[in-house]
Parts: C-alpha cells; structure tokens; sequence
C-alpha cells in the first residue's frame, strides 16, 4: 500500500512540506508507503475546457498532470497540501487537481480515501481546507478526518514545529488513513466487493 502526497506550495520545503512529512513519516511508522510529490515553481496552465482529453490520452498540455496520471495506479491513497492564499488554496495546485480529476483521475481514484492539509500563517486554513476537500466528495473518494481539521499554523518550516497541536493532528490523520487502507485490504480479502455504480446522469437547471 502507498499513498500520495502532493505538494502544492511554490517552497519546496516550507510549511506545507513539513506537514506533509509528519503525515509520510507516519503513514510510514503504520506500514503504508508514501512519496511526497512537489508540484514545483513553474507555470501550471489552467483548464481550458477544450476537452481533447475525453478523447484519451490525458491532458493537451502533456505535463506533470499526465505524468501524475500514468502513475497515479501505483498508488491507494492521496493527501494533497497547500498554503493560504486570500482564504482558499493556492492556484498552482487547483490548477493542477482541476485538471487531473476532468482528464482522467476522477475514474483512477474511485474508492481512494483522500484528504487535504492546509498551512497559513494565521487565518483561512478552514476554508481553503473545504476548498480542497470537494474534489474528493465529488469523485467517489473516501474523505479521511482527523481530531481536528488538517492544519498547521506558522511563517517558515520552523514555526511549524512549534505548532504541537497541528503536527499531532497530521500523525493522527496518518493513522486514520493506514487503517483506512487496511480496512479496505481486509473487507477486499473477506470477499466484500467495492460499489459497483450506475451511469452517470448529467443534467443542469435549464432542463
């Protein structure tokens, strides 16, 4: 079992990095693999609604959004992160989920559970924390809390460190998600079968 986390924030290794490493240490102490996944300081196109990639073979702009795809069957879980920008997560990784769930991952990661970690210096972390959230509850993904909403609070990676309370919520969030993963392995073992779902029905408020 292996879960992925991916790192949204422009720092390589800054506060959201140090939150998502207490969660891969974690996850790693309870048996569970974990790769850490930076998103880097490059451009991250946005969608552009041209929907070539319902066609197949991903998304038009070829970047890590399909490189993330062709792996993405490697993995059982994913954790995404972000810090705080105005209230809500930053640009670089909506972009990027936006674009990974319509080109492909909303069907790869059916049945994963997921969960977002957010990192701001004082407020906005419940909203951006949401923000992330509903692309999880829109895809058939299994959502992992934990004894508080995954944040952490702090200016540099250092300050994080002080923030006992916010590292504490990342190891147990870790924890919930090794006993997710394990649950499923023993329910799939017992011989309990995954939802098996309908066609999806599209419709808007027009008709």
């Amino acid at each position: 079992m292996k879960v992925l986390l991916i790192n949204g924030s422009p720092r390589e290794h800054g506060c959201t990095d140090r939150a998502l490493q207490e969660v891969a240490d974690t996850l790693e102490a309870n048996g569970v693999g974990a790769e850490i996944l930076w998103l880097g300081k490059g451009a991250m196109p946005d969608c552009m609604a041209c929907h070539k990639c319902q066609k197949g073979g991903g998304c038009v702009y070829g970047d890590i959004v399909n490189e993330t795809l062709d792996r993405i069957d490697d993995f059982d879980g994913m954790v995404v992160g972000s810090p705080v920008y105005y209230g809500g997560p930053n640009g670089r990784l909506t972009s990027f989920l936006d674009r990974f769930f319509y080109s492909g991952g909303a069907d790869k990661c059916q049945g994963m559970p997921g969960a977002s970690v957010v990192s701001c210096r004082r407020g906005g972390a419940s909203e951006a924390f949401e923000r992330l959230n509903q692309y999880f509850l829109i895809c058939n993904m299994n959502v992992v809390g934990s004894q508080y909403w995954n944040q952490v609070h702090g200016f540099t990676a250092e300050d994080v460190e002080k923030d006992e309370e916010g590292l504490q919520t990342m190891r147990t969030l870790a924890q919930n998600i090794a006993y997710t993963l394990k649950a499923k392995e023993a329910a799939a073992a017992a011989g309990i079968e995954e939802p098996v779902y309908e066609e999806k029905t599209f419709t808007h408020f027009i008709r």
